[in-house]
Order: structure tokens, then C-alpha cells, then sequence
């Protein structure tokens, strides 16, 4: 994918706050606490594009298993057997497979990375999902956080793809000093719940940080009809 391009998120209203989408190869966290759709999001934009500009796509699910996962974007109107030859979407349990196959008797990051590097040289992906940052250190077991994370982004880099990592951190606990992850990648998008009424909550979006792009940090209620994600000006509680 040429450098220079954007990636669109298909969110109604969300690629203009984005000036067109995500700039290709950046690394982009998407976080937020359970149930405000971050891997709903990040299928749903790779579903997109791999529709639309024939890219190809790999899902990378480290909880959900591959059968739950597709059950799910189905419900929400993405067909599997329209991107099935573009996008691939791997489990732990795949993984767990391949890792015996390939393995070396490194650790289980360095395992992993030589297989996803393998993947991409194979595949040619343009687009990864990561489901999730967290488990994927529990796996890792992970010591030095600051410097194992680190050379994680350094390798995720190297793939020359988009990469999207998601995060069960809060947006706020990602800005206030303590998470490396949020200096280390070129974007980061949140998400939340926000109660509005006694009955009525909301989700809403924001793009927190994406390098080259003059983006509104402003809160956007997001909404789900239809089959589509869109984006609206937050109405005052």
C-alpha cells in the first residue's frame, strides 16, 4: 500500500475527522473498556476495505474464538464468504498449532513474531488486527514492559502493513504516563461508555492521537444501523 494513502474506516462521518483515514503502516491502538465494540470496529473497517479495494486482511483473535468471531460480524451484516479469500482470521488455537510446527525453542513472542512474519511474507497483508494487547503480554510473559514493548512496535513496523492493536485500557489511563504503548503508536482511538441519563448510555468515539493528520480530539457519539457505523456531533446531557 503506497505510503503516501489513507486507509478509511468506513465510519460515517469519522474519515473526515481523520482527513480521509489512517494514514497506511501506522501502528493504531483502539481502546476502551468491555462492551464499547473495539473488535466490532477493527473487523468492521478491514471488512471494508478488503471489500471494496481488494486488500488483504488478518485478524489475529487471542480470546474470541475464530467461529464466535465471524458468528458475530455476521449478525452485523458482514458476509464471511464475501472476503474469505482475503481475510483471514486466525485463533489461539490456530496459532497455538503453527507455533509447534515452526517453533525453534525461542520464546513464545519470538515464536509468534517468526510466524505472523511468515504470514505477511506469504499473504502480503495490508491490514492486521491484534485482539488483544493484553493477552498477548499474559502469553508473552512479558518482564521488562517498557523494553519488550518497545521491540514489539519496532517488528510490527517492519511488516510494512496497517496495524491495529487493541487495548482494554481505558483512554484515560492511556494518557496519564504509566502506558508505553500510548507514546510508542502513531494513533490511538478510544472508546467508552457514557451515561447520559438515568436509563440511557452512549458510545462514543475519539481519536486521541494520529500522527500526520489534523484531526478534531473531540468526543462523537457512535451509532450502529443498518449495517453501517456513523459518527454524530455529541448532543449536550
Amino acid at each position: 500500500m503506497n505510503p503516501d494513502k489513507r486507509m478509511k474506516t468506513y465510519i460515517e462521518g469519522f474519515d473526515r475527522i481523520l482527513e480521509g483515514g489512517v494514514p497506511a503502516n501506522h501502528i493504531v491502538l483502539v481502546a476502551g473498556t468491555p462492551g464499547t465494540m473495539k473488535s466490532s470496529i477493527s473487523y468492521y473497517l478491514m471488512y471494508h476495505n478488503v471489500l471494496d479495494n481488494g486488500m488483504t486482511a488478518v485478524y489475529v483473535t487471542l480470546e474470541q474464538s475464530r467461529e464466535s468471531l465471524l458468528r458475530q460480524m455476521e449478525k452485523m451484516g458482514m458476509k464471511t464468504d464475501k472476503v474469505k479469500d482475503r481475510l483471514h482470521v486466525l485463533d489461539l488455537s490456530i496459532i497455538r498449532k503453527k507455533l509447534r510446527e515452526v517453533s525453534t525453542g525461542g520464546s513464545w513472542m519470538q515464536v509468534f513474531k517468526s510466524y505472523i512474519s511468515n504470514l505477511k511474507e506469504n499473504l502480503k497483508f495490508d491490514i492486521m488486527v491484534i485482539d488483544s494487547l493484553d493477552v498477548l503480554e499474559t502469553m508473552a510473559d512479558i518482564a521488562d514492559r517498557r523494553t519488550d514493548l518497545f521491540y514489539l512496535f519496532e517488528w510490527m513496523r517492519d511488516l510494512g502493513a496497517t496495524v491495529f492493536l487493541i487495548s482494554e485500557a481505558s483512554g484515560e489511563r492511556l494518557l496519564d504516563g504509566r502506558f508505553d504503548e500510548g507514546y510508542l503508536s502513531d494513533g490511538i482511538i478510544t472508546l467508552k461508555m457514557q451515561v447520559v441519563r438515568d436509563v440511557e448510555t452512549q458510545r462514543r468515539i475519539r481519536c486521541v492521537k494520529m500522527r500526520e493528520t489534523n484531526h478534531d480530539p473531540s468526543y462523537y457519539s457512535l451509532l450502529f444501523s443498518n449495517g453501517k457505523f456513523q459518527v454524530t456531533k455529541v448532543i449536550s446531557e
